[in-house]
Order: C-alpha cells, then structure tokens, then sequence
C-alpha cells in the first residue's frame, strides 16, 4: 500500500491521463450511521455515469444525485463486496468509516472508474491523505481509500429579513454565508429559496424563506450559529427576524409535512415553535418571533428540490 497526501500525488504522479476532482469533502450527523459524501467532480456539468455505475455497484450507497459538477452520495457505514463488472457494475464504494475526526471512504473501480478512485480523488482539496491499494488504468482495477476530515452538516432556515420598502432575505442570507465562508473558513454548501404560501397577507412580497447549509467541525458548530446571528442582527430591516437550525441528515417527517402545508396555507407561530421544540430543531430569535414560521418550513422542505419553488395557490 502506498500512503501519499494531495500534495505528494501531484508531485509523484503527473501522468496525462490523471485529472483532479476540485473537491471532497464527508459530513455526518452525531449518530454517525451515514455519510454524506460530496465531491466536485472536475469535468464542468459532472458526471451522470458515474452516479449511474456508483448506485448500481455499492449497497452501500443509499441515495446518488448530481448537481452540475456535485455529486452527492447518502452512504451507510459499513463494509462490502463489489462485484464490479466492465461498463454493468465498473465502479462504487466498497467501505465507509467513520473515526475520531476523519471519514475514509475506500473506492474500487474498473479502467478509468479506478483511476478516479485513487489519483483523481486523491489530488483534491479537502483530502487529507490517500491510501492506494491497486493502482489501476487499462482493464486492471484501481481500489483507494480517500481520507478527508469529518465534518457536521448544519442546516440553517431564515426568514424575514426585509420591509415592504427595501430588502431582500435571499441576497442577504447569501451574503451572509459567503462573509462567513471567507472569515472563518466554514464551507459554504447550498443556498434554497423556498416558495411559501403566496396569499400570505402579511409577506412583503414574494413570500419566501431561506436555507443555508455548511459543513464544518464539530467544535465550531456553535460559533457559525452565533456569526449567523450576529450578521443578521447588524443587517437585518425588519423586528421579526429569525432563524433555526438543525444538524441531522434526515429531515423529521413532521417537519417536511409542515413545510408542505406552509406552502399551501397559513400557519401559525405557535405551532412552528411546538414543531420545532418536538424535533429538537434549535430556534433563535434575531429581531423578533415571526420568521420562525418561515424558517421552519424551509428546514421541512430541504431534500424535496421538486418543492423548493412550486406554487400552489391560485393566482
């Protein structure tokens, strides 16, 4: 086995045929049965075959979707067999682990399948080291395992931020995120605006709520929450700003059905706040308590991309 970080790869290994994914980066949640895996493929719209082979190869893998260049792989802990067969089953996950504070991921592929698994994994940002196996290229099969820092999903609802006259939640939450990411270095995954019940009488105008989500060590769970709210409060227009957070992988279902029916009528702030305290969904109040309805919804909708913009109501 042949152990090298991202830095020792390129030097060792410049071989034309070799190209470097952007980035991996693993999170979990505090029960620690499953991975979400993220790597940003290198090729500019990413690469549906290899979401195709991954599924169909691994048991292992739960959930495959692709995003442009995103991939995103819902894997379980755990060991198995790949039984990987030319242009059928040609590459997947073979084992998840999860340890103190890194993930390692080993991958198996056939031909060019493993050479992704081990150099152009290898090379990326946010890999702490690589552990090469078989090597791969031509008909011979690659298997590496890819070690990268272990990371906690956070994810972030908010809504109300602006007036009638001025402002504007999304490109606020937006900017808010990217100051933080360039500040403190927490990675700064996806930004959802999410379509709530147009025929609310009180929204400004389009009636909309927000979903940040980042990834960053366990320890610094708490100063992204306070960095959040500290920026909202100095921005914000409006006296009923707020925000929720939540750091599990799977949405609770009670939650996801509120989102629904938050797009569909109105609702109202006590049950946010009972929803949210059932869920253990944390709450914090910016300027007031109203946004929580919103920002609870959001956190509901997360995961349903089908229903981040879909109205319902009749115009």
């Amino acid at each position: 086995m042949e152990i090298l970080t991202p830095d020792e790869l390129k030097e060792k290994y410049t071989d034309a045929w070799i190209t470097p994914y952007h980035e991996i980066l693993t999170v979990t949640d505090n029960d620690e049965d499953k991975i979400e895996l993220i790597e940003y493929h290198p090729c500019p719209v990413g690469s549906d075959w290899m979401i195709t082979q991954y599924q169909r190869t691994s048991p292992l893998i739960l959930e495959a979707k692709r995003d442009g260049n995103k991939h995103t792989y819902l894997v379980k802990k755990g060991k198995t067999t790949l039984d990987l067969k030319p242009s059928f089953c040609a590459a997947g996950i073979e084992e998840a682990i999860i340890g103190d504070d890194e993930i390692k991921i080993i991958h198996a592929g056939l031909a060019g399948a493993g050479v992704g698994a081990a150099f152009c994994r290898g090379k990326a940002a946010g890999v702490k080291r690589v552990e090469i196996f078989e090597k791969g290229g031509g008909s011979k099969v690659g298997k590496a395992a890819v070690v990268t820092p272990k990371l906690r999903k956070v994810i972030i609802g908010i809504d109300d931020t602006d007036i009638p006259t001025e402002g504007a939640t999304w490109t606020l939450a937006n900017n808010i995120a990217t100051e933080i990411q360039d500040e403190k270095g927490y990675k700064y995954l996806e930004h959802i605006t999410c379509q709530l019940y147009p025929n609310n009488p009180n929204k400004t105008k389009n009636c909309v709520s927000i979903i940040l989500v980042f990834a960053v060590k366990d320890e610094d769970k708490e100063d992204l929450i306070n960095s959040i709210k500290s920026k909202l409060k100095k921005d914000t227009l409006s006296e009923n700003t707020a925000f929720v957070v939540y750091d599990k992988l799977d949405i609770p279902q009670e939650v996801k059905n509120y989102g629904i029916e938050a797009k569909k009528s109105m609702k109202s702030f006590e049950e946010a706040e009972k929803i949210a305290k059932r869920n253990n969904i944390h709450i914090e109040y910016v300027t007031g308590k109203a946004g929580l309805i919103g920002a609870l919804a959001a956190i509901g909708l997360y995961n349903s991309p089908e229903e981040y913009a879909k109205v319902y109501s009749d115009e």
